[in-house]
């Protein structure tokens, strides 16, 4: 069950801006002015990021309050970057965790 919602969890961000893409493609132009190419990096790279940017922007742009939740999503993006290359560096042959003294 955990494994299942790790899969649901990760896909999350990429499905529901790939459906809000399709259903709402006036949100991604106001948002990046008619580029695909944006939007399609932000999917594979950043895409809570990319979301949180689309429905943000589709309100009345970036204003106020609407920095920081950006950067919160910017954080969890690279948060979850950092936590799966810090979770397998025992699998890059040579690095040795283990202290010698």
């Amino acid at each position: 069950m955990g494994c299942l919602f790790a899969i649901f969890a990760g896909a999350f961000p990429r499905l529901a801006t790939l459906f809000i893409w399709l259903a709402r493609p006036s949100y991604f132009n106001a948002a990046f002015g008619g580029s695909w190419l944006l939007p399609v990096i932000g999917i594979i790279f950043l895409p809570f990021s990319t979301l949180m940017y689309v429905l943000l922007w589709s309100s009345a742009g970036l204003v106020g309050w609407d920095w920081f939740w950006l950067i919160i999503a910017v954080v969890l993006d690279i948060s979850h970057y950092v936590g799966t290359f810090y979770g397998g560096r025992d699998r890059i042959p040579g690095y040795s965790t283990r202290t010698t003294v």
